[in-house]
């Protein structure tokens, strides 16, 4: 009589070895995008992950002068920054972890999918849909014109969501 085969269970893998899910949101002033932040805080909080913010600042159409186009660019990556270390604070304080902070320079649709196929460490990327009856909105319109070109997933959040719905699903 032969004894039956079990199987040893899986060791986990050391940390170090372990690839860490990094969640992509895109900062802009819209609310739909505090809906992304906070449904990708919950997520990397609930799953040991991390999350990263992209600002891009779109190009500046002022040509006449030169030094006027200078100082605007300056202001606009001035912005960027505060902008992106008053999200740092929001999101330490949702997950306990720094976030990863990029600032690009272009039209944001393709600046995301640009960055998305250069950092293989980007996992998923969160967009919030625009509430009832708006369009879906640029980067949501570009990425589904190119979804040959995504090589992870997309996760969009109903625009019409509240908080309490959102911690819900998380």
């Amino acid at each position: 009589m032969t004894e039956p085969v079990t199987e040893s269970p899986a060791r986990p893998e050391p940390a170090e070895e372990r690839q860490e899910r990094v969640f992509l949101v895109v900062v802009d002033e819209s609310e739909e995008m505090r809906h992304a932040l906070r449904f990708a805080c919950r997520r990397a909080r609930h799953t040991g992950g991390r999350i990263a913010l992209l600002y891009v600042i779109e190009p500046v159409e002022f040509q006449h002068w030169l030094g006027v186009g200078r100082v605007m660019e300056e202001d606009a990556r001035l912005e960027a920054e505060r902008r992106l270390q008053s999200l740092a604070a929001d999101v330490f304080a949702q997950t306990g972890t720094l976030p990863i902070l990029y600032i690009r320079e272009g039209h944001r649709p393709e600046e995301v999918l640009r960055l998305i196929n250069e950092d293989p460490s980007i996992s998923l990327l969160v967009l919030a849909t625009a509430p009832e009856g708006s369009t879906p909105g640029p980067i949501v319109s570009h990425l589904m014109k190119n979804l040959r070109s995504l090589k992870i997933p997309v996760t969009l959040v109903p625009g019409h969501m509240s908080d309490e719905q959102i911690d819900a699903v998380t």
